[in-house]
């Protein structure tokens, strides 16, 4: 039985518009804006460096490819009203494939997508297409309107898809900023590179390397470096250990900045220890070895070598007076006595602050307000 009538497809219309632009703004909202910078890491490695990725073209190319095969699903189903939503679920699902990348173990991108996947997704949508054209063979035909109850259901079916292709999808924090950060890098814009995850406090040790290569080409290496969340150690600061790696922007970027690469393995301490002894790159080697100590809690080696690099005055970048103010308050006999009123000031007040409060979970959260961009913090508390 069909009561379909001449009016039929003006009256689907808006709902069939409406669905196409949700997903046209999601899809380039996703690849452009969220997933660029990961689809040129990827790209980058799975052709061997042979071919990059354009975040304008890579995005308006999938958007369409995905558009189009919409449209084939929806010649061939023809389902127009309440649940014309489901038309989109094949160029959702190869949405959310696209991006459902990550790190193996030796820190290159794979993808990880799961065999039965594609297999339960065809098992649950086929029968609901066949629900769907059912359905729509006995509603009633009239137009609909953008406030009518069948857009709203076309919205939320739109609202799941959705969901699932974030769900599928590389989410991960982390991963997004590592990404983000070496496309910077790569690019020379270490100032833009240093403004990604800058306020939060998800890192690991890759992000930890990247970061400090920003900043010590920004000269701001003792200046900022605790401002940042750190995970890891010394050990981690440079890829001379395989410990950690880079995936888009060179590692010999890093070692034509510092003045050598290494010839075997060895740990970033003692590659840096080699390079000080020769190096025409002095100050960024010595910045590096001197926040190496510092990360690695060796503030009593940190005051020991930071006068061989600098001069203890008002001019020592802001982490290396905290260093030294803490220093010559944890030690009875410092080799090395530092003073500045500003940051003396800032101690005292920090010291008070801690003595408010017993607990040290409350304790630790008010002292963040005020010093989590401090040595002082990392010292005690991370």
């Amino acid at each position: 039985m069909n009561y379909n009538h001449p009016h039929k497809s003006n009256s689907t219309i808006v709902i069939r518009l409406m669905c196409a632009i949700v997903f046209v703004l999601f899809s380039v909202t996703w690849l452009h804006f969220f997933q660029a910078d990961a689809l040129t890491v990827t790209q980058h490695i799975l052709s061997n460096g042979m071919t990059r990725y354009n975040p304008i073209v890579g995005t308006t190319v999938i958007t369409i490819v995905l558009l189009l095969l919409q449209l084939s699903v929806y010649g061939i189903t023809r389902i127009s009203k309440r649940f014309h939503a489901i038309t989109y679920v094949p160029s959702m699902f190869i949405l959310a494939l696209l991006t459902d990348y990550g790190l193996s173990e030796q820190s290159t991108i794979v993808y990880q997508w799961r065999w039965w996947l594609p297999v339960l997704i065809i098992l649950i949508w086929l029968p609901l297409v066949w629900v769907a054209k059912v359905y729509q063979e006995v509603e009633e035909n009239r137009s609909y309107s953008v406030f009518s109850r069948p857009m709203w259901v076309n919205m939320l079916l739109m609202s799941l898809q959705i969901m699932f292709v974030a769900w599928i999808g590389n989410t991960n924090a982390v991963f997004q900023y590592r990404m983000k950060t070496e496309c910077q890098l790569a690019k020379g814009d270490y100032r833009a590179a240093l403004e990604i995850g800058q306020n939060s406090l998800e890192s690991d040790a890759n992000l930890l390397m990247l970061r400090m290569y920003a900043l010590a080409r920004d000269n701001a290496l003792g200046e900022r470096l605790f401002e940042y969340s750190i995970k890891g150690s010394s050990t981690d600061m440079l890829p001379t250990n395989g410990q950690t790696h880079m995936l888009f922007c060179p590692e010999d970027s890093i070692y034509r900045f510092l003045g050598a690469r290494p010839a075997t393995p060895m740990e970033p301490m003692r590659y840096l220890e080699l390079l000080g002894r020769d190096s025409t790159a002095i100050s960024q080697v010595a910045d590096y070895r001197l926040c190496g100590l510092l990360i690695d809690r060796q503030i009593d080696r940190f005051a020991h070598e930071v006068g061989k690099y600098y001069t203890l005055d008002d001019q020592l970048p802001k982490h290396y007076r905290e260093a030294l103010v803490l220093y010559s308050h944890l030690r009875s006999n410092p080799v090395v006595v530092y003073r500045h009123s500003v940051t003396e000031e800032d101690w005292r007040n920090l010291q008070e602050l801690e003595r408010q409060y017993s607990d040290p979970s409350e304790r630790k959260v008010k002292v963040a307000e005020d010093f989590q961009d401090t040595y002082w913090y990392f010292y005690e508390y991370n």
